[in-house]
């Protein structure tokens, strides 16, 4: 019998994503009907510049260089996440106000 080696540490591969329904009798409305998702990305700013640069509206910008929300066409919030220690606070971001909601 020949055995598979296993590392700690696991290549990177596709994001795994599950989306769960709330079964509860709360009606849910904005499109919060299961919560929110989050992404960990290697640099915030950059990819939340890259959404602007897209259109997209960035609802509560990464002001803590750590954390930012954004919401999908389909009215869904996103979490945006800096992957590992937060980033230095550094502008536009520390200035700029939420917008809408998240």
């Amino acid at each position: 019998m020949q055995r598979r080696k296993t590392s700690a540490v696991r290549p990177r591969s596709a994001p795994e994503l599950e989306l769960t329904f709330n079964w509860d009798p709360e009606t849910y409305t904005g499109g919060r009907n299961f919560g929110h998702l989050a992404y960990k990305v290697d640099n915030i700013y950059a990819t939340c510049q890259r959404l602007m640069d897209a259109g997209v509206t960035i609802n509560r910008p990464p002001r803590d260089g750590h954390m930012a929300f954004v919401r999908s066409p389909d009215n869904i919030s996103i979490e945006i996440l800096q992957e590992g220690e937060a980033l230095a606070p550094a502008e536009p971001w520390v200035s700029m106000p939420n917008t809408g909601s998240w």
